[in-house]
C-alpha cells in the first residue's frame, strides 16, 4: 500500500508530536489512530491499523523507556515483575481483537477517564511527593496487576493506556508523577512490543506506513523524556490534566458519534 509524500509526511509529523506526548503523560494513540484512520482507505481491517499504530508507538515507548531507566528514577528492579505481566495481558488482548471488537469499551473507557480528571483535580496534592503506601513485596504485587490489566486492555484496544497507567501508579500505589510515568513508559514499552510481535508475525501491519512514522515517534519519545525528566512532577501532573481532557473530549465525541 502506497501513500502520497505529502499524507507520509503529515503522518510522520502526527507521529513525532504522539511519541512527545505519550513519553510524558500516555495518550500518543489519541493522535496516531485518528491520522492513520483518515490517512489509510476506507475498509482497511483494524487488526491491520492497530497493527501498523503498534510497530510506531513500540518505537516512541522504547526510547523513552530506555531514556526514563538511564535516568535511574525509579530503580529497574522495581519494573521488572510489572513489565512481564504487561507482556503477558498484551497477548490475550491481541488474541481478543481478532475475535470481538473494542466498541463497546469506548463508554466504559470515557468514565473512567472523567473519574481520573475529578479526582486528580479535587487532590491538588496528589502526585506531587513520591509516598509509597505499601512495602515492598505488596508494591510490586499491586503493580503488576496494574500491569496485567492494562497491558491486556493495550492489547485488545489501546487509547489512554498510559494515562491510565500512570493515574493508577499514582492513586493506588503513592508515586509522585515522574516517577508513576517512568513504570507506566516501561509497562506500556512492553505492552506495545508484545502485541507489536503478534500482529506482524499475523502479517496485521502496513511496513511503507509503519516505518516512517516509527522513525518520527521515536525522536518524539526521546525528547518527551527528556522535557518530563528536567521539569519534574508538577509539570507531568499539568499535562496530565490536559492530555486526559482532550481524550474525554475525543472519546465522547466517539461515543455521542460512532
Amino acid at each position: 500500500m502506497m501513500l502520497s509524500l505529502p499524507v507520509l509526511a503529515l503522518l510522520m509529523l502526527a507521529a513525532l508530536l504522539a511519541g512527545f506526548i505519550d513519553a510524558i503523560v500516555g495518550g500518543g494513540g489519541l493522535i496516531t489512530v485518528p491520522a492513520l484512520m483518515l490517512a489509510l482507505p476506507v475498509g482497511t481491517p483494524l487488526p491491520m491499523l492497530l497493527g501498523t499504530n503498534k510497530v510506531v508507538a513500540c518505537t516512541g515507548t522504547t526510547m523513552a523507556a530506555g531514556k526514563f531507566l538511564r535516568s535511574g528514577t525509579l530503580a529497574w528492579r522495581e519494573m521488572v515483575v510489572p513489565v512481564l505481566a504487561s507482556a503477558v495481558g498484551a497477548c490475550f488482548g491481541v488474541w481478543l481483537t481478532y475475535r470481538v471488537h473494542g466498541d463497546f469499551l469506548r463508554p466504559v473507557m470515557l468514565g473512567l477517564l472523567v473519574v481520573m480528571l475529578a479526582f486528580t483535580l479535587l487532590k491538588p496534592d496528589l502526585g506531587q511527593l513520591h509516598a509509597p503506601r505499601f512495602g515492598l513485596s505488596h508494591q510490586r504485587g499491586l503493580a503488576a496487576l496494574i500491569a496485567f490489566a492494562l497491558g491486556f486492555y493495550d492489547g485488545f484496544f489501546g487509547p489512554g493506556t498510559g494515562s491510565l497507567l500512570i493515574f493508577l501508579f499514582v492513586a493506588v500505589l503513592g508515586f509522585d508523577f515522574l516517577r508513576a510515568s517512568a513504570l507506566a513508559k516501561s509497562v506500556n514499552w512492553a505492552s506495545n512490543l508484545t502485541a507489536m510481535a503478534l500482529f506482524v508475525v499475523q502479517g496485521s501491519w502496513i511496513p511503507s506506513v509503519a516505518l516512517g512514522m516509527a522513525a518520527a515517534n521515536g525522536i518524539g519519545g526521546y525528547l518527551g523524556a527528556h522535557v518530563a525528566l528536567s521539569r519534574g512532577s508538577a509539570w507531568v501532573r499539568a499535562v496530565f490534566i490536559g492530555v486526559v481532557g482532550i481524550l474525554i473530549l475525543r472519546l465522547g465525541w466517539q461515543v455521542v458519534h460512532p
